[in-house]
């Protein structure tokens, strides 16, 4: 079951994270996966992994906010089976504490760079017959979070452009799903902590932990393993969802 082989597959922001989770796991699976990432260090550092685990894959440095960067990489890749969206960046704020700079900053990264890669990977995806396209939303985009304005923002509209591509392609053989985390461990929250409480980063890290209703933050990988099935036949009558994976923050913070 879940297997992907003979399958191509793109991961943007895959060089961290949620996204080097999912590289590594569609690649475990099968997959000849294609990382891209804004760097080339941290791209190169997930293709290590993939190439040590016995996969294939390939890495490439890119803005995904560059239509025509963007477009480049992707007719360097040719035809593909898979595209997950997972490139984006935080922000925290409320509307009237987020400049403007930062707004257009989110929104170039989070929502055009969502389109570019749609606009350039379905043409791909038709070549192979159809395909699967995963986009990463976010529990902001499904219930109000306090200072996320924009993130917000964006995230809803990563989710309303993948019900829109599910519409759209249905006809094609082209799934469209989104996947909408809660509070995930990965090196941003790390970051975060550091920056902001390092005095009491244990402290701090208990009580991120405790707003999820299961009591801990997701594993990036538990993330890689829902959207392995996504990716795979065993979800082939699935198209036009979004998946929470919160440990209850969405239904059960009551």
């Amino acid at each position: 079951m879940f297997s992907l082989q003979n399958k191509r597959a793109v991961v943007t922001g895959g060089g961290s994270g949620i996204g080097k989770a999912i590289a590594t796991i569609l690649a475990k699976q099968g997959a000849e996966v294609h990382v891209i990432e804004l760097g080339t260090e941290q791209a190169d550092n997930t293709l290590t992994e993939i190439e040590t685990s016995g996969g294939k894959g390939y890495s490439y440095a890119c803005d995904v906010s560059d239509h025509d960067a963007v477009k480049k990489v992707f007719d360097m890749i040719g035809k593909i089976d898979i595209l997950v969206n997972n490139a984006g960046i935080a922000h925290i704020g409320k509307a009237d504490t987020t400049e403007e700079s930062d707004f257009d900053r989110v929104m170039r990264v989070n929502v055009k760079g969502v389109y570019n890669c749609l606009y350039s990977a379905i043409p791909k995806l038709r070549l192979s017959g159809g395909g699967v396209i995963i986009n990463m939303a976010s529990i902001a985009s499904l219930i109000g979070l306090p200072d996320r304005f924009v993130y917000s923002a964006a995230k809803g509209a990563v989710k309303a452009m993948t019900m829109s591509v599910a519409k759209d392609y249905i006809g094609e053989n082209i799934r469209c799903n989104s996947i909408s985390p809660a509070r995930v461990h990965t090196p941003f929250v790390d970051g975060f902590l550091q920056k902001n409480y390092p005095d009491n980063i244990p402290e701090m890290f208990e009580k991120l932990s405790k707003t999820q209703p299961i009591g801990r933050m997701a594993k990036p990988e538990e993330v890689g393993a829902l959207a392995l099935y996504l990716c795979s036949d065993e979800a082939s009558f699935i198209t036009g969802c979004d998946y929470p994976i919160d440990g209850g923050f969405t239904t059960l913070n009551n």
